[in-house]
């Protein structure tokens, strides 16, 4: 069988993005200030020195482009898809280079969260309105956040204060009787110990579509709408110079419905998230740094897809997470020393076979190093579980400066996944004795950035055995589990080469992405189910003065459905426009047109996706 992603034609395509740009990064000035990223280290560093492929997405942007939801947003990112039951309530998956959604992290303010049930996040639930900007960093990152680390981590950070009160609200509406409200208030006190706060509150709704198509057995042609509210807040006090303390706490719910096959019932599903978290940030001396947070994280969902009491299912997992980290300054080096508790606990009313605890006591070092033009990084981890007992996870990485603008890196590291509490305890799917998945990762990439122009090229090979699988006929325990179950069998390779790059020439923003991949099942060979094999993303913007305007195109090709590939799932390429103008200072208007050619396309077999759709919203912000 021949795979188009060879190491030969990974090398081949890598050199072919770098040769024409690299002639730039000999003559480079002085870039402009950079972006200082957090995620990747767990401690705050210059973009150019991160070795990890990451990037962050900015509240400007998040603002300009008026994306519909979060997944909308992350998924015009390289290196991610999408897949998705219905409209923006129901259930999502996100890929990060080929990985499942499962096996990949999500963190709010440094707060995990996500299902212990099914190990993925409530991405409807996240509303956007809270976020300040997002950071995303590709591959494993097990040594830095344990078990699920596997394809990559998605920090979202809320809103903070600063400086004098600011104030923000916003109105807007759209087809499907869609109707979004959100306001903000902002700020800081001025005196010796500084008082930050920030408070957002938002409120959406939709009539929405039908979730599902004919052909779907639970097809019903009504329409499958959503209310969510949320509320998030965050005040933190300077009780002396280089001390800090505060509080996090957010609150989403999102009531959304879906088809069941009855035209008489209004199958429904309610989700709620709850985070909490205090911290402590300490400058004890000139050269060591030290985090400590305590966090709650909290996921309910309740599900009534029939008047039958069989039809309610009300399942609810908590989150507690106990760390503290140290950063010791040595130089122009730093030495990390991480300790944390990690506790789980699943609450199923209706599935009583899944309530348990579990809990992981981790301990992890790592030692970041900057000496002239080179970097090097080298980590370890040990989590010690409950459930599984001990897993450790290693990574060293190296990069070189070749000049100001130009960086070369390459890495390799381990991983795993734990199972969820489904694949092990749920009735007829579940076995007891499941081990977690491993994952083996090399990747290596070249990344430019002179300020004006900023491209790069990443090849990643990340290797991963015992691969939890679902199969119809269960080969472990076959007179427990007659239905099938979830089991320990295959290895999958997820291969693949990135390439981005941006532009600024003038009023005009040109950028571009371009994911070649093949993550593949190497038990059978097949592709693994709604991954394509090449994505893509094109974008045009132009701003000056009060007008900022901007036109994006998002394309991929063919998925299969099943892990069988017997349902293909076509190609589609989607056009949006959308714009900002500023009405007075105070002031602005943002338009936005999604699937402007009313592109019939689908994210998962006879479900439904949104066709052409008008969005409108007036902004009031003080300044």
């Amino acid at each position: 069988m021949t795979h188009p992603v060879s190491r030969h034609a990974a090398l081949t395509s890598l050199a072919l993005a770098i040769a024409a740009p690299a002639a730039l990064a000999q003559t480079v000035a002085e870039k402009p200030l950079e972006s200082i990223l957090v995620t990747a280290t767990r401690s705050p560093q210059l973009a150019s020195d991160i070795l990890s492929d990451t990037i962050s997405i900015s509240s400007d942007e998040i603002a300009r482009t008026g994306a519909g939801s979060l997944t909308d947003l992350l998924q015009k990112q390289r290196g991610i898809e999408v897949a998705r039951n219905g409209g923006p309530g129901t259930t999502t998956s996100v890929f990060i280079r080929g990985a499942n959604s499962n096996q990949n992290i999500v963190l709010v303010d440094g707060v995990r969260i996500g299902s212990s049930t099914t190990g993925t996040a409530n991405w409807g639930a996240i509303p956007l309105s809270a976020i300040d900007h997002i950071e995303i960093v590709y591959g494993p990152l097990a040594t830095m956040y344990g078990a699920d680390a596997i394809g990559g981590v998605i920090q979202i950070f809320t809103k903070k204060g600063a400086g004098a009160p600011q104030m923000s609200a916003a109105i807007g509406a759209g087809n499907n009787t869609t109707r979004t409200y959100e306001a903000s208030v902002s700020g800081a006190t001025s005196d010796e110990h500084v008082l930050s706060y920030a408070l957002t509150a938002g409120k959406d709704r939709s009539g929405g579509f039908s979730a599902t198509v004919p052909g779907n057995s639970s097809y019903n042609a009504d329409r499958d709408g959503y209310d969510r509210q949320s509320a998030t807040g965050r005040l933190a006090l300077q009780v002396a110079k280089g001390h800090e303390i505060g509080l996090l706490a957010s609150h989403s719910q999102l009531d959304a419905q879906y088809d069941n096959g009855s035209s008489s019932y209004d199958a429904r599903t309610s989700q709620t998230l709850d985070n909490t978290a205090f911290f402590s940030n300490n400058q004890w001396t000139s050269n060591w740094h030290s985090t400590f947070q305590l966090s709650e994280a909290r996921d309910e969902q309740y599900t009534d897809s029939s008047a039958a009491a069989s039809g309610k299912s009300q399942i609810n997992t908590t989150q507690n997470n106990l760390s503290w980290q140290n950063d010791i300054r040595l130089g122009s080096d730093t030495l990390q020393v991480l300790l944390e508790r990690r506790e789980e606990k699943v609450t199923a009313s209706t599935t009583p076979a899944l309530d348990g605890e579990r809990a992981t006591n981790s301990i992890a070092t790592s030692y970041n190093l900057k000496r002239g033009a080179h970097l090097a990084s080298v980590s370890l981890r040990n989590d010690d579980s409950s459930q599984y007992g001990n897993k450790a996870t290693g990574a060293v990485g190296y990069g070189y400066h070749i000049d100001n603008a130009l960086r070369a890196s390459a890495s390799v590291s381990t991983s795993f996944r734990e199972p969820t509490f489904n694949e092990l305890y749920y009735p007829n799917y579940g076995v007891a004795s499941n081990k977690p998945e491993k994952g083996r990762n090399f990747e290596t990439g070249l990344y430019f950035d002179d300020g004006k122009t900023q491209w790069s090229a990443v090849y990643f090979r990340n290797r991963l055995t015992d691969l939890l699988v679902s199969a119809s006929v269960c080969p472990v325990s076959p007179e427990t589990h007659p239905y099938g179950c979830s089991y320990n069998v295959d290895r999958a390779l997820l291969e693949g080469i990135t390439l981005a790059a941006a532009r600024q020439l003038g009023n005009f923003k040109l950028s571009a992405n371009l994911d070649l991949q093949n993550p593949r099942d190497e038990t059978t060979g097949n592709t693994l189910a709604r991954r394509a094999k090449k994505h893509a993303n094109l974008a045009l913007e132009y701003g000056t003065g009060a007008l900022h305007t901007g036109v994006d195109l998002q394309v991929s090709g063919k998925r299969f459905d099943d892990a069988a590939n017997q349902n293909t799932l076509g190609a589609y390429a989607l056009l949006g426009l959308y714009a900002t103008y500023q009405l007075a200072p105070q002031w602005s208007l943002l338009t936005r047109w999604s699937n402007v050619t009313d592109k019939n396309y689908a994210l998962a077999k006879n479900y439904a996706t949104p066709g052409s759709t008008i969005f409108v919203s007036l902004r009031y912000a003080s300044r």
